[in-house]
């Protein structure tokens, strides 16, 4: 069995844990490894370490930390193969789409090699005699990426490029489903030339989320997660004077109008609600039908799923692995079997579903299940599901879809599929949600735009990577100068004024 450690000061650490987590294989129920919990003393020596390191790593010039930047760019893309089977063997998702989310994460290395533009300031000239002012961003110092299980390489990557490239060291706290990713992110940007300490892995429970929340030398926290524990972290975290930056749950929605492309509505909902099981922020988990389309498009859902290859990650012609625990597995099909007890209509049913092969009889399977004429009072609607289940309700009218769109707690992503544009732009205007796709359902913006949802989606005002990324990791600063050698006026006891 092996023993999955920590990361600090540019090597493996073990420390004096406090007990070890099982990491299991969710294709076949085995148990893969044992990753290390941290103790408080742990933590407290990866954070001395951090804050170290970072003090001399601010002082680094912008050529010498995008030099990194590129360099890890590279090793990144020459260890991907790597990384991904990494994934796949902790996560269950296929290869393919391993492979996509490094390349996902690995365009927020791309915006990090151009961080000396993101941190360009301003200055004005003259703006009383003899005095200009000029603006300029600080890193905030150490911070902490507490990260989900579902996207063990890119949700990272959303978070360390920037906030290194910008001078400040990181702590990752990686879930503890899927942590070996981030171990070899570790070695990767050690064979990039960072220097030890600025870059950290420590691993923990729920109690060391705690412990990070409440760290006096943390500086800011990154999170990435469900609604509950995003509230916990910003209240928290906010309560012991960090800045914190907390994403939270989601329950993406599309709208179907009828005139839309139904073959093509039908292929993009389909990849959009079983790609990696469903487990996705950005996952399409609702539809909600206008004038009557669902006769059609129902059904051309149903072929589009039932073609769908669930098995192994491993295996080449596995389109969707399983669920990540058993427990997810068990909840997922509590609610489908809840909303067929309440009258609902199963269209597809993956429950019971077991790819061939008797070393996958005790994985964590659930094949895509559609079920139409949902209430919306039910668990598979109103809950963010988190698995490979598409629910679908039906609407009258754009208006009465739209206020159905509007009116769930979430606003992470929410979709229109429509060939009128006139009906696009009143959605883009009228949803309730951070990100929008006009005919794309998962409309994730790439990584030089920011990513972030309204309402319950997001916890604070800064979204993540890109832009808002750099102004979240940054302090700024604007600076008043005057040089007495250009004799200007004398002290004053008020603002001078200029007529």
């Amino acid at each position: 069995m092996k023993t999955i450690p920590h990361w600090v000061d540019g090597r493996y650490y073990e420390g004096g844990p406090i007990g070890r987590l099982p990491v299991e294989n969710p294709g076949t129920g085995e148990i893969e490894g044992e990753l290390l919990q941290a103790s408080d003393a742990d933590l407290d020596h990866a954070v001395e370490v951090a804050r170290r390191a970072q003090r001399e790593w601010a002082k680094v010039s912008l050529a010498k930390r995008t030099a990194i930047m590129f360099r890890m760019r590279q090793l990144v893309l020459d260890h991907q193969d790597e990384m991904a089977k990494m994934i796949v063997a902790e996560h269950g998702k296929n290869y393919s789409d391993a492979i996509g989310e490094i390349q996902r994460g690995r365009e927020t290395l791309d915006f990090a090699t151009a961080i000396n533009v993101a941190l360009k300031g301003e200055f004005s000239s003259g703006i009383s005699t003899g005095v200009d002012i000029h603006t300029l961003r600080q890193p905030v110092g150490v911070v902490a990426g507490i990260c989900p299980f579902n996207f063990p390489a890119m949700v990272p990557m959303w978070m360390h490029p920037i906030a290194i490239a910008t001078g400040n060291a990181f702590v990752l706290k990686p879930a503890s489903a899927t942590p070996s990713a981030a171990l070899l992110t570790a070695e990767l940007y050690k064979e990039a030339g960072l220097p030890d300490g600025v870059f950290n892995v420590v691993s923990g429970n729920r109690t060391m989320v705690s412990k990070v929340l409440e760290h006096p030398g943390i500086d800011a926290i990154s999170f990435v997660g469900s609604t509950p524990v995003a509230h916990i972290v910003q209240n928290t975290g906010v309560t012991h004077g960090k800045r914190v930056q907390a994403l939270g749950g989601a329950n993406n929605h599309a709208i179907v109008m009828p005139d839309s492309d139904l073959d093509f509505a039908a292929q993009h909902i389909s990849a959009a609600a079983f790609g990696a099981a469903g487990e996705r922020c950005m996952a399409l988990p609702v539809i909600v039908t206008v004038g009557g389309v669902e006769e059609k498009l129902v059904p051309a859902i149903k072929a589009r799923a039932e073609k769908i290859v669930v098995g192994p990650g491993t295996d080449p012609a596995s389109e969707m692995g399983p669920v990540i625990t058993r427990s997810s597995q068990e909840r997922i099909t509590k609610w489908i079997d809840e909303a067929e007890a309440k009258g609902a209509n199963i269209v597809l049913d993956g429950r019971g579903y077991r790819p061939e092969g008797e070393e996958y009889a005790d994985g964590f399977w659930l094949a895509p299940t559609i079920i139409d004429g949902v209430d919306r009072n039910l668990s598979v609607y109103c809950e963010e599901v988190f698995g490979p289940v598409l629910a679908i309700v039906h609407a009258d009218t754009y208006e009465e879809a739209i206020k159905q769109v509007n009116s769930s707690p979430f606003g992470n992503g929410a979709a229109i599929f429509t060939n009128d544009g006139g009906v696009a732009r009143r959605f883009e205007l009228d949803v309730e949600a951070g990100m929008v796709g006009i005919n794309v359902p998962i409309p994730t913006p790439v990584a030089y735009y920011s990513f972030g949802g309204w309402k319950e989606s997001l916890l604070g005002d800064t979204h993540i990577h890109g832009p808002e990324g750099v102004r979240f990791y940054t302090r700024a600063k604007a600076v008043t100068s005057r040089w007495p050698s250009e004799k200007t006026y004398a002290a004053t006891m008020s603002f001078q004024r200029e007529e």
